[in-house]
């Protein structure tokens, strides 16, 4: 390095680190107080004599149609009772998990400010892992029985769902629950698309969960995540040889971009391979878009794949 080149670089480093503090500060300024209600307890805490109380407090989970009998049952019934409490060993004490939402709301609102301070609800529900977790403008409902720990008894799923089952992955959980609410739906079928449209997710947890790893928001493990960066010139080579990129062929999406147990690329290296590596180098495409073009955080949701991919100047790592 020239000699001349250092005042350069520490000037852009003391910048940037400048700029970063002035953003925490201000993020730490915005004023959140999420209100918790935990229907979770009310529901198998409340006798069944008391039933229609639970009903008028939380009319939401009471749909219309069910007979008094059905949630006299399930009060009663000893799985659930033993699930509750499974439940209540690691969440009878919400408050951990809620001053996180909290700092993760303060960030939301600085960067999506219209935002609404939504009322928390922890439920527990039919181990639903496509929707662990609901955001819904004003309301987010957490389901408590998906963050038991990957090896809970409970659980039997496939190793690569059930591995997300963790604490930990709450809040990344929440965060895109609430960016698939601001982005526009995705149209295009073809791979690309879908790659970015993934990526764009990822690069919002970048911004707003910075106290995470790169492992937490894609949901893998350190090895799985080892993978991807070692095989990112592979992986892209792969895809632009074989003219993948702009292909409508529907399958792509579950080989590359939906949760798997692995990618196919129907080659030796997939038993190695993650699920979602599509993803992954989507994040890397808007990653390369956002270092390589002075755009907000909104314009980048707005903007098409087409557009990020020809502007991002991706060349992926040798």
């Amino acid at each position: 390095m020239k000699l001349y080149q250092i005042p350069i670089l520490l000037c852009l480093f003391f910048f940037s680190c400048g700029k970063k503090d002035k953003i925490d500060k201000a993020i730490e300024e915005i004023p959140v107080t999420l209100k918790v209600e935990r229907f979770d307890k009310a529901f198998f805490e409340t006798k069944p004599e008391d039933l229609d109380k639970v009903k008028q407090d939380f009319p939401l989970f009471f749909p219309a149609g069910n007979n008094d009998a059905v949630w006299l049952s399930k009060m009663q019934d000893p799985l659930w009772r033993e699930l509750y409490t499974e439940v209540q060993k690691k969440y009878s004490n919400f408050e951990p998990e809620q001053k996180e939402l909290e700092i993760l709301f303060k960030r939301i609102k600085y960067y999506f400010p219209k935002t609404k301070t939504p009322k928390v609800i922890t439920v527990i529900s039919e181990m639903d892992y496509n929707n662990k977790v609901i955001y819904a403008d004003s309301l987010l409902i957490i389901s408590l029985e998906l963050y038991l720990g990957k090896e809970h008894k409970f659980y039997q799923f496939p190793n690569y769902i059930k591995q997300n089952f963790e604490q930990r992955q709450m809040i990344p959980d929440v965060l895109s629950s609430f960016v698939k609410q601001k982005m526009k739906p995705n149209l295009d079928k073809n791979l690309l698309s879908n790659m970015i449209y993934a990526g764009k997710e990822l690069y919002v947890k970048d911004l707003l969960l910075p106290d995470y790893s790169d492992a937490d928001k894609m949901g893998y493990t350190d090895q799985q995540l080892l993978w991807c960066e070692e095989n990112e010139s592979y992986m892209w080579r792969y895809f632009i040889e074989n003219e993948l990129l702009y292909s409508d062929e529907q399958k792509l999406i579950s080989r590359f971009v939906s949760p798997a147990p692995f990618s196919k690329f129907y080659l030796e290296i997939d038993n190695e391979s993650p699920g979602r590596v599509g993803a992954w180098i989507g994040w890397q495409i808007v990653r390369s878009y956002m270092k390589n073009n002075e755009v907000s955080l909104q314009q980048l949701l707005d903007a098409n794949a087409k557009e990020i991919f020809e502007k991002s100047k991706y060349k992926p790592k040798k």
